[in-house]
C-alpha cells in the first residue's frame, strides 16, 4: 500500500530561531515576503544542500548561493534578491546561528605584538544591534526633497559585481606591456566608467525626489537628475546615502590581546562562505 503521507515528516527540520527584521518589511516589493502577523521570521538550519551550495566559488561569486540559502533557511522570504540592504547582515546572522548556534569562533591577531589567537563572538549581541537606518528623513535642497531608501540586494550585488570587473580591468592595464599613452587611455575610459557605475548605484538608493510641480520616481529621470545636478547637491546626496548605509552596518566590536593586553576594535565580515564554514 502506497502511504500519502511522508511518515518521515516529523523528523524534517524545524525553526531554531525567530528573526525579527531591522526594517520591520517596510522597504521589500509585494510578494518577496510573507510576513507572519507577528512580524518574527522563522529562521530553519542550513541543510546539506544548502552547505554545499554555499561552497559553490560560482554561486557565491555572482550572489546566486546566498539567495538560494536565504530561501531554503527563511521559506518567509520568497525573493531574498528583492530583500533590502538593510535587512541582510540581520538574515546572513540568523541563518548562522540556526545552523551553528549562536557562539563563533574568529582568529584575531593582536596589531600591537602579533600574537595569533582565537576569540569567541556571540553573535546574538551582533543580531541585536542590527537596527534599520533612518530611511524617512528626507534630503530638503531648496525646493527639492529627495527620499531615500535601501537598495536591493539585487542591485547591490550587480553594481559590486560590476566594479570588480573594472578593478580587474586596471590591474590588468597597469601590468600589460602597452605604450603608457594607450594605458592612460585605457585607464580614464576605465575609471569613467567606475564613476557611471557609482551614478548607477546612487540612483536606486533614491526613492523618489519631489518638486513643487511633481512628485518623480522613475528611475531613469533620477539617473539623469544625478548626472546633470550641481556639485554640491549631488554630494550631499552621496554622503547622506554612505551615512544611511553605515548606520546600518555591524560596528566593531572590541577585543583584547591575551598576551599583552592590547585592545584594539576588530571587523567582521558576514558575506562570504568562510562565514558559513561551520560550527566554531
Amino acid at each position: 500500500m502506497t502511504q500519502t503521507a511522508n511518515p518521515l515528516k516529523q523528523f524534517f527540520r524545524q525553526p531554531s530561531i525567530y528573526l525579527r527584521l531591522p526594517s520591520e518589511g517596510r522597504y521589500w516589493p509585494q510578494k518577496s515576503l510573507n510576513l507572519p502577523p507577528n512580524r518574527e521570521l522563522p529562521v530553519y538550519p542550513m541543510t546539506a544542500i544548502d552547505e554545499i551550495t554555499y561552497r559553490t566559488p560560482d554561486a557565491l561569486f555572482n550572489g546566486q548561493a546566498v539567495v538560494n540559502v536565504i530561501q531554503s533557511c527563511i521559506p518567509a522570504i520568497t525573493d531574498a534578491w528583492d530583500m533590502p540592504g538593510s535587512d541582510l547582515n540581520a538574515i546572513l546572522v540568523s541563518v548562522r546561528i540556526a545552523s551553528y548556534g549562536h557562539e563563533m569562533e574568529l582568529g584575531i591577531k593582536c596589531p600591537e605584538c602579533e600574537t595569533e589567537s582565537d576569540f569567541l563572538l556571540d553573535l546574538r549581541m551582533i543580531l541585536d544591534q542590527l537596527k534599520s537606518p533612518d530611511y524617512d528623513t528626507p534630503i530638503k535642497h531648496g525646493d527639492l526633497e529627495i527620499a531615500i531608501c535601501p537598495v536591493s540586494y539585487r542591485h547591490q550585488n550587480n553594481t559590486n559585481l560590476q566594479q570588480y570587473d573594472q578593478q580587474r580591468a586596471i590591474s590588468q592595464i597597469q601590468q600589460s606591456d602597452q605604450s603608457d599613452a594607450v594605458k592612460i587611455e585605457q585607464l580614464n575610459a576605465t575609471l569613467k566608467k567606475i564613476t557611471e557605475l557609482t551614478v548607477e548605484a546612487l540612483k536606486f538608493s533614491i526613492a523618489s525626489i519631489r518638486t513643487p510641480q511633481a512628485l518623480v520616481t522613475e528611475t531613469e529621470f533620477i539617473h539623469e537628475f544625478l548626472i546633470n545636478c550641481d556639485r554640491k547637491l549631488y554630494e550631499a546626496v552621496r554622503d547622506r546615502i554612505v551615512e544611511l548605509r553605515g548606520s546600518g552596518e555591524i560596528k566593531p566590536f572590541t577585543v583584547a590581546c591575551p598576551n599583552c593586553n592590547h585592545k584594539w576594535p576588530q571587523t567582521i565580515t558576514l558575506d562570504q562562505a568562510a562565514f558559513f564554514g561551520g560550527a566554531s
